[in-house]
């Protein structure tokens, strides 16, 4: 019986040791002379416009929301699509009032202005 674990523990350990191994070598291997340009923020080459505390504003998580739905459509697409042939019209007539359902969302959104950066 506990040869069936054997595997597990293994993996178990086998991460465990990497996670270490990964600690202790890039302490080992990281830079020791930091200076004041090397611990300044960086991005893209512009200075920094303003603190890291700004507020963004509600499109920004809304178009985001969006993006995860549309993102989760595609996600059910792909199996749907592997097995589309056995699925038959079932599944396409399935698969047809789950698009409609999600295009109806997609105008309304469109329609609302929430696609819109101002």
């Amino acid at each position: 019986m506990i040869q069936e674990y054997i595997p597990i523990l293994l993996l178990t350990g086998f991460v465990i040791a990497n996670g270490i191994g990964m600690l202790v070598v890039s302490h080992l291997v990281s830079p020791r002379r930091p200076t004041k340009l090397k611990g300044a923020p960086y991005e893209s080459g512009m200075p920094p416009l303003g603190g890291a505390r700004l507020r963004f504003s509600v499109k920004f998580y809304l178009i985001a929301m969006l993006f995860i739905v549309f993102d989760i459509e595609v996600v059910f697409l792909i199996p749907w699509g592997v097995a589309f042939r056995k699925l038959g019209l079932t599944g396409l007539l399935a698969m047809a009032i789950f698009i409609v359902m999600l295009e109806v969302g997609h105008a309304y959104a469109w329609k609302r202005g929430a696609l819109e950066w101002d």
